[in-house]
């Protein structure tokens, strides 16, 4: 039983790495072990799981309809690990977790000091990427839980934790830096630094609402890079406030005459039974801002 509980674990992360290398690296396994599981399962079901594309290894048709009973045997599995676990008085496990940059930087450390003080044994792994990056993985059961901006797609619930205001980034001595407060429409034909990635942000949102037309030079999914460029004099930006937290930028910050906002929130899947240790570091989020200025 053992062994086929990580054939199948062996299956579910190849799917979700892409890649075999990838997904031996998570389980520890080798990468020729990681492939000897899968070639064994194609075997014994006599079906072809996996396939060669340019993006790596994919589903073939009759893997996507066996991928979801395998995919719940291995979640049974680690439920009655947890569970056993907790009868023996045992506190260990992994907390897998999306996040972007500015989360990652400046909440997840002090919820994780405050977290491992009661649960030292608790292991974390944390993705970084993009709002989109990060509904997919908590979707694909890539991560467990994770934060992005609310509201979130479909099949996925949102909590919301904080309102983060989105404030003009600008060289210092800019003709926009003797405003208190910028308006939208004074950023017009401004060399521009664009927060993005794939998908439309809130930057983009914002300018688009206000028909803001700037001359952007450079689009990134980078904080830090479009600080710098802010700071040699390339251009202007807009970023969340909470990324500008002791920042080693001489860069000058305004709030825009009309207050924006992103919502930041805890995301999970929809009645997802989540594992005890996830359960308990849900509830130590208040400890996000232990420490750190009030971003409102």
């Amino acid at each position: 039983m053992i062994e086929n509980i990580q054939k199948f674990q062996a299956f579910v992360k190849t799917v979700e790495y892409g890649s075999f290398t990838e997904a031996a690296k998570a389980l520890s396994y080798s990468q020729s072990s990681v492939s000897k599981m899968i070639a064994d399962l194609e075997n014994i079901w006599n079906v072809r799981l996996l396939e060669r594309s340019r993006n790596g290894l994919v589903l073939t048709s009759e893997g996507m309809q066996i991928l979801p009973y395998v995919r719940r045997l291995v979640d049974e599995y680690d439920r009655m690990q947890e569970q056993i676990r907790l009868m023996n008085g045992i506190q260990t496990g992994i907390i897998r977790i999306g996040a972007f940059s500015s989360v990652a930087t400046y909440w997840m450390p002090n919820i994780i000091r405050r977290f491992q003080q009661d649960y030292p044994n608790i292991e974390y792994e944390i993705l970084i990427g993009d709002y989109s990056e990060i509904e997919r993985w908590i979707a694909q059961g890539r991560v467990d839980c994770g934060f992005s901006r609310l509201p979130v797609k479909a099949g996925l619930e949102g909590t919301l934790l904080e309102r983060d205001e989105l404030v003009v980034i600008l060289p210092e001595g800019h003709s926009l830096a003797a405003k208190d407060k910028v308006d939208p429409l004074d950023l017009n034909d401004e060399p521009f630094m664009l927060l993005e990635h794939g998908g439309k942000t809130e930057v983009s949102e914002l300018l688009e609402e206000y028909q803001v037309d700037p001359n952007v030079l450079f689009t990134t999914w980078d904080d830090y890079a479009i600080m710098a460029m802010v700071e040699s004099g390339l251009g202007v930006g807009i970023l969340p406030r909470l990324i500008l937290q002791r920042i080693p930028y001489n860069i000058e910050i305004r709030s825009l005459s009309v207050p924006v906002f992103r919502e930041i929130g805890f995301v999970m899947r929809e009645q997802a039974d989540v594992s005890e240790a996830v359960k308990r570091f849900i509830s130590y989020l208040e400890f996000r801002n232990s420490g750190s200025e009030s971003q409102e």
